[in-house]
């Protein structure tokens, strides 16, 4: 399965980083993420439809190590690397994305402005330190860009298309032109035949309508008369304009069904677009409560990971245990614990409160020992996917070592995509319920 770009930069816009930029640019968090939500695809994108072009991939070859990644607020704006960059990608339409995505999100020109920096600045950033990491080259660089172009106008949130940033079929993704010019002039050659051919039935028609008529007038001449004599006119003509109407509709909805192919080569299903939910409901979102460890207030989701050790522990559960046999089933999932994208080392802000939380569990509890857990989703190459678990299992034992609990921490493993649950084709949202680190008890 190809890799995902987007999956790797998500982790350089994580939650903190959306915290910090509606704070710098006075705007809501929901502002700012919905705009990173757009321009993330849109900048991609613009990477695919240039992954030929040498100086893109030295712009991405240069910003692994430029530090871009590591100063994505202050120095996005104004890094050449970036400016250069949207310039190559975008050209004169860069003013037309910035308005599209302000619109979108309901924030400011100037913030989308400063976003977009941010964003493409986290893209080449996280993509050269992907390609540095992996040894890829410039060819590996380009063929990991291409692989994208077949997915981008997926992800692009409701609401948002190509066409809307002014980047239309002409000038994206290959041959996307010539598709459309081509189906364009069939369209145009199947309406003039479709006209044709009820011109000349038209002319048939008006020509047995003559001389039905011209036999009529004989017929009365000789002292005859009939009904037919106009009714039979009448129904001819009807059924040659009948005729003429259902040739032009044919032909005109053969060349809407056509046109309907978007630049990805992937047709639109009016269909299934019907049957999607115009809105998704969205789960309430968790609050941290204090959790009671023995008169001590720990800061914790209710009924998540410390609510759960602690009642455990409390009630005789580890005490009771036979052996390790007992305990292995059970797991507990970190609530706040999270890895920056493709990393073992950088946690994202805010991780470090659960750890401490664990810490104190276990000083509290000397007797108790655990285990740690490292797990992926079913998307990547699984033997990265079970080194990258069992080092972030190691990162984690080693964190609890330095704590001074490090006698209680039994072991630490790494199991990929082993338990992971939800298929690789799933979106990103439903995949981060396997991406997870966990804790359980041991003896």
């Amino acid at each position: 399965m190809s890799l995902n770009v987007i999956d790797l930069i998500k982790g350089q816009l994580g939650p903190a980083l959306v915290s910090q930029a509606a704070s710098q640019f006075g705007e809501s968090e929901s502002g700012i993420s919905k705009a990173i939500g757009g321009l993330l695809p849109a900048v991609v994108g613009g990477l695919a439809n240039n992954a030929d072009n040498p100086g893109v991939v030295d712009a991405i070859t240069k910003a692994s190590s430029s530090g871009i990644l590591g100063n994505l607020l202050g120095g996005s704006s104004s890094n050449p690397i970036i400016t250069t960059l949207l310039s190559s990608l975008f050209g004169d339409k860069v003013g037309g994305l910035v308005n599209s995505i302000a619109s979108f999100s309901g924030i400011s020109n100037n913030s989308a402005g400063s976003l977009l920096n941010l964003v493409t600045g986290a893209t080449v950033g996280t993509v050269g330190k992907y390609a540095a990491d992996n040894n890829l080259g410039a060819s590996g660089i380009s063929s990991l860009l291409n692989d994208q172009k077949g997915i981008i106008s997926s992800l692009l949130p409701a609401g948002l298309s190509l066409a809307s940033f002014g980047l239309g079929a002409e000038n994206w993704f290959g041959q996307a032109k010539e598709t459309v010019s081509s189906v364009t002039s069939t369209a145009k050659d199947n309406i003039a035949e479709g006209v044709a051919t009820a011109r000349e039935n038209v002319n048939e028609g008006a020509r047995e309508i003559r001389e039905q008529f011209n036999n009529n007038n004989n017929n009365n001449n000789q002292g005859g008369g009939s009904i037919w004599k106009w009714l039979l006119p009448l129904l001819l003509l009807i059924a040659a304009g009948y005729f003429l109407w259902k040739q032009c509709e044919k032909k005109q909805t053969t060349t809407t069904m056509a046109s309907s192919t978007d630049s990805t080569g992937t047709s639109t299903d009016t269909a299934s677009a019907a049957s999607t939910p115009a809105t998704t409901a969205t789960p309430a979102a968790k609050t941290d409560d204090n959790i009671d460890l023995n008169g001590v207030m720990l800061k914790g989701y209710k009924g998540g990971m410390e609510d759960q050790m602690i009642g455990f522990l409390k009630s005789g559960g580890y005490k009771s245990a036979a052996d390790d046999s007992a305990l292995k089933d059970k797991w507990y999932d970190f609530d706040h614990v999270n890895f920056k994208m493709g990393s073992s080392t950088e946690l994202e802000a805010g991780s470090q409160g659960q750890l401490d939380n664990l810490v104190a569990i276990l000083k509290a509890f000397p007797d108790s020992k655990v285990k740690i857990g490292g797990y992926t989703d079913k998307t990547g190459n699984e033997a990265s996917n079970v080194k990258l678990s069992q080092a972030r299992a190691d990162y984690i034992k080693a964190a609890l070592v330095k704590a001074g609990v490090g006698a209680q921490v039994l072991g630490a493993e790494g199991y990929g995509s082993k338990f992971a649950t939800v298929d690789a084709k799933a979106t990103d949202a439903e995949r981060a319920a396997d991406r997870k680190m966990s804790v359980r008890f041991a003896k």
